[in-house]
């Protein structure tokens, strides 16, 4: 079995509080971290390497972790901006989705937003669409870990036309893309207020059945507060929880309008919840209460969101701005630190999506791995790599990059796609929307 020793960097380990090796060496054979210190490595242990890598004292890393995005949705990036939510979803995001969105569309859609993704760092990703087993092709093409979700919604869809099979289109995906690692297989019901409480209750009964995840939005916007209260009776968590969705199984999206209940509620369910801070500012939706739900020990991860709604993928970007703007919006500097939010960009994210053996810099974990360069001006000098790497470094900075110990960057180079070939065929789908 091939092994890689990669010297000559800082390694980062994003523990609570993060471990942090200046001037050290890691070894991984097949897919697994084998072993890592300080310094260099023993003589044997470089001995057996077949590949070396010389970090030029850069940053090593896990992978990112992109708890919540739809990949296809690359192709709609600009489409319909400064709007909100409902405005854009209604008016131009589902009436552009039903006129375009193909099994072609969401492949190469996809794709576009894997090579995104992979360039900048994010080795691992939760994707929620339609068509999705078009999403898991792009993803298993790209080298990617994930877990892909099918869409569910209550109104004719692109690939379900008709709603009354919804979640049987999901299941038929489950049962068909199911155990297939580094990718698993997922259903995503798109909201309290698309999908009945029928609807979201058959699709997670089907997650209990397969041990699937079971992904929703909620309490993302005022707007869906007030309608899940005057339809329903409840707030939008309190309305999932009578409904018993949340488990330790279920991973929710947004979380930006929560009652001190509802966050009582998620802690003690052990469900998870996705932070996407960038599409909540972009969509005026509101800031999530994010020192509260750290202090209530809910599992937390870090999102994207889709590229139409942020309308990028950068997850370095994405950390750096959910720092601050929790400072700011609480008048603390102290209020969301930097190794928290790298805790949730990477083992948090993992964890959220159930691959516990990925997101820590130890032997016996898998090798995904990003290697970031220090030396463009805005990296020196380097006192604090934790701090450089939220508040300081980009997603043009990852220089390398490994999914289960195979390179998928070189030297800033993507190595598992063709680009060219990808950006023509998303140029060209472009044109018909």
């Amino acid at each position: 079995m091939e092994t890689t020793i990669i010297t000559n960097v800082a390694l980062v380990n994003p523990t609570l509080p993060p471990e942090v090796i200046e001037g050290g060496w890691l070894a991984f054979s097949g897919e697994r971290i084998q072993a890592l210190g300080p310094g260099t490595p023993p003589a044997e242990r470089a001995r057996q390497a077949t590949t070396r890598v010389d970090g030029r004292g850069g940053i090593l890393l896990l992978g990112l972790v992109n708890a919540h995005t739809h990949a296809a949705m690359s192709l709609f990036r600009g489409l319909a901006d400064d709007l909100p939510l409902k405005e854009w979803l209604e008016q131009h995001i589902f009436p552009a989705e039903a006129r375009v969105v193909t099994e072609e569309f969401v492949y190469w859609g996809s794709l576009l937003a894997c090579a995104e993704m992979i360039l900048s760092g994010t080795t691992t990703m939760a994707d929620g669409y339609f068509h999705e087993d078009s999403a898991l092709e792009a993803a298993r093409r790209s080298g990617m870990r994930g877990v892909l979700a099918q869409g569910v919604v209550d109104f004719p869809a692109p690939g379900c036309p008709d709603p009354s099979f919804n979640v049987e289109n999901a299941i038929v995906f489950l049962n068909r893309c199911w155990g297939e690692e580094p990718l698993r297989a997922g259903i995503f019901c798109h909201s309290a207020y698309t999908c009945s409480p029928e609807t979201i209750q058959k699709a997670k009964e089907a997650c209990r059945v397969h041990d699937a995840l079971f992904f929703i939005h909620a309490a993302e916007t005022e707007v869906e507060l007030q309608e899940t209260s005057s339809r329903y009776g409840f707030r939008p968590l309190e309305h999932l929880a009578r409904l018993d969705i949340l488990d330790e199984k279920t991973v929710l999206v947004h979380g930006v309008w929560l009652s001190d209940e509802e966050m009582d509620l998620v802690a003690s369910s052990g469900a998870g919840l996705v932070i996407c801070t960038e599409s909540n500012m972009k969509l005026a939706s509101g800031i999530a209460p994010l020192p509260e739900l750290l202090g209530r020990g809910i599992r937390l991860g870090l999102g994207t969101d889709g590229p139409a709604s942020n309308n990028d993928l950068d997850l370095f970007g994405e950390m750096d701005l959910t720092a601050k703007l929790h400072k700011v919006a609480s008048m603390d500097p102290t209020a969301v630190d930097a190794p928290s939010v790298l805790h949730m960009a990477t083992r948090g994210g993992a964890r959220l999506l159930g691959f516990e053996d990925v997101g820590l810099l130890e032997p016996g974990f898998q090798a995904d791995l990003i290697l970031i360069g220090t030396r463009r001006p805005h990296m020196q000098p380097l006192y604090h790599p934790v701090s450089q790497l939220v508040y300081a470094a980009r997603g043009a900075d990852v220089e390398s990059v490994w999914v289960a110990g195979r390179q998928l960057v070189r030297d800033g180079q993507l190595l598992s796609l063709d680009m060219q070939e990808v950006m023509a065929r998303a140029t060209e789908l472009a044109k018909g929307i």
